[in-house]
């Protein structure tokens, strides 16, 4: 999810997906609160406004952002997007949880996902990290957690994604995960000014099901 749903150049958060109205999205207990996912080194819950500085430290580095829209330019934008995730989550067409770490409550990073039709069936999901965190398994981790979410929790049939080509972590990572790439996208990702091509990759209840039990046996490096 290169391209974020939440606009920052907006900033006053009046973006709102082309989807069906809220009242017509899956209902859920996720829609009043996101559970509290624990892997073996993350735990993932929901964001919290204290979470703005964190993010905004980690999510902002070069190596983070350089293949991701542009995020917030200051802690009290991150605190607007954690208040606008929040308001989304409520209408049951999006999610984000903060990654941390096992004992340190600190968020790192964000998982999210975006419904793309009416009741979450199709929807699309994204990731970022802290650099320092690259290569530790707490992706890996994190994204095992979310995609259970996702299909179990939420009901997801489809689970897409976009990754520049020039993303090479985050192919990678997709890859691993078991997502299929389906097409290449033309200069399909605006960034820096210059139109960038993605590949488009999905993941399918049906794979997901096969897949379970996939464990990784190296480290997936990704932003």
């Amino acid at each position: 999810m290169e391209k974020m749903p939440y606009q920052v150049e907006l900033e006053t958060m009046v973006f709102q997906p082309s989807l069906a109205p809220a009242s017509e999205a899956r209902s859920s207990d996720w829609q009043s609160g996101l559970p509290t996912l624990c892997g073996s080194q993350v735990v993932l819950r929901e964001l919290r406004a204290s979470d703005a500085a964190s993010l905004f430290a980690l999510l902002t580095t070069e190596e983070v952002s350089r293949f991701i829209s542009p995020p917030p330019t200051s802690v009290e934008g991150f605190e607007r997007f954690i208040a606008w995730t929040l308001r989304q989550r409520a209408e049951g067409t999006y999610a984000c949880f903060a990654v941390t770490v096992k004992g340190y409550d600190t968020a790192i990073g964000i998982f999210q996902v975006r419904g793309l039709s009416s009741g979450m069936e199709t929807a699309e999901w994204g990731f970022a990290i802290g650099s320092e965190f690259w290569g530790t398994g707490v992706f890996e981790d994190g994204a095992s957690l979310v995609l259970d979410f996702a299909f179990d929790t939420v009901g997801v049939q489809r689970l897409e994604a976009r990754a520049a080509v020039k993303n090479g972590r985050g192919n990678g990572a997709l890859q691993k995960l078991g997502a299929v790439q389906e097409c290449r996208l033309r200069k399909s990702f605006l960034k820096n000014g210059e139109y960038l091509d993605q590949h488009l990759y999905a993941i399918l209840a049906s794979d997901r099901r096969q897949n379970r039990d996939v464990r990784f046996t190296y480290p997936v490096r990704v932003h």
